[in-house]
């Protein structure tokens, strides 16, 4: 996967409750903190080409240069995680790679039949989640790249860099 778009930078948990998934991430792995991003605002998105509208959680950490998203989503609305965990335990669910532009990539190598979710935050991220094939927790996130995306990432990398344990959730 490098190779079309880049280092895979973070594993993507679907999960029932992601502050009882983060304080087992902290406690049992030492991971943390977990930022947590509640009741997430979008300006679109869409699930197999329909629009859908999510009401999810997220809860961001680093442990070294690689992210873990735990990912809770709170409505029974259709979409990739209410898949997943509805044939699966809680668990890996996607990782993610961050490109300079998702659309420029879905057209450069003729992606957009491979599109489950996608999608803009109200907070300007865009993304898209592909079907890889294969196995449980074989989709891939493209996460596109901008400065504030950047510089909130470099700022949570360097929390768990720093981190003593303490205030394991943040936000």
């Amino acid at each position: 996967m490098s190779r079309f778009f880049g280092r895979i930078m973070q594993n993507g948990y679907a999960v029932p409750d992601w502050r009882a998934a983060a304080a087992q991430w902290s406690d049992a792995h030492g991971v943390g903190p977990f930022f947590a991003m509640e009741h997430i605002e979008f300006d679109w998105c869409e699930y197999r080409g329909e629009a859908v509208e999510l009401d999810l959680s997220v809860g961001i950490a680093y442990t070294g240069n690689y992210q873990i998203e735990l990912v809770q989503q709170h409505n029974d609305a259709p979409s990739i995680y209410t898949d997943f965990l509805g044939s699966n335990p809680p668990g890996l669910q996607h990782v993610g790679a961050m490109v300079e532009e998702v659309d420029g990539v879905l057209r450069q190598h003729d992606l957009h039949g491979r599109v489950v979710q996608q999608g803009r935050t109200a907070a300007g991220v865009r993304f898209a989640y592909l079907d890889m094939g294969g196995h449980n927790g074989s989709m891939l996130e493209l996460i596109e790249s901008s400065e504030a995306v950047i510089k909130a990432f470099d700022y949570m990398r360097t929390c768990a860099l720093e981190w003593d344990g303490s205030d394991p959730i943040r936000g």
